[in-house]
């Protein structure tokens, strides 16, 4: 019998371990991967401190597109998409997409930093050439 309870000490304890070992592997994916979604007006809208971590919207801007193909670095605007006037700074190292070109709609994502925003990643939609008009012939 009392064999029965130590065993029994033992299952119990191991569950807990094993509970408390799948929420904080649950807790820290969820927490580690969580990234706000944001147009530049929204983004501009919060405070600094959220802005670690985050996805923006928008539109390059004709104006103030610089690249240098050497160090593959780019600079330029990103306009917000309900308001032209609302624009932020964004720079980035890395590939350039082929796509990517003045009034392309592209996500970035990355950090703000106090004056600029710096992008990790940068993706450009794709341009409704490539959509087929006519569904009927599928």
């Amino acid at each position: 019998m009392v064999r029965q309870k130590a065993h029994s000490k033992f299952y119990i304890v191991l569950l807990l371990i094993f509970l408390g070992g799948v929420s904080w592997l649950i807790y820290s994916g969820l927490t580690t991967s969580s990234v706000y979604f944001l147009n530049v007006s929204e983004a501009l809208a919060m405070p600094q401190e959220k802005l670690q971590q985050i996805r923006l919207f928008g539109t390059v801007a004709e104006k103030n597109l610089q690249r240098d193909e050497n160090t593959l670095k780019i600079s330029f605007l990103l306009e917000d998409k309900d308001d032209i006037k609302i624009k932020v700074p964004v720079h980035y190292q890395g590939i350039i997409p082929d796509a990517f070109k003045a009034g392309a709609e592209v996500i970035v994502e990355g950090g703000m930093k106090s004056e600029y925003f710096l992008a990790k990643t940068l993706m450009t939609k794709c341009p409704s050439k490539y959509q087929k008009e006519n569904r009927k012939n599928l």
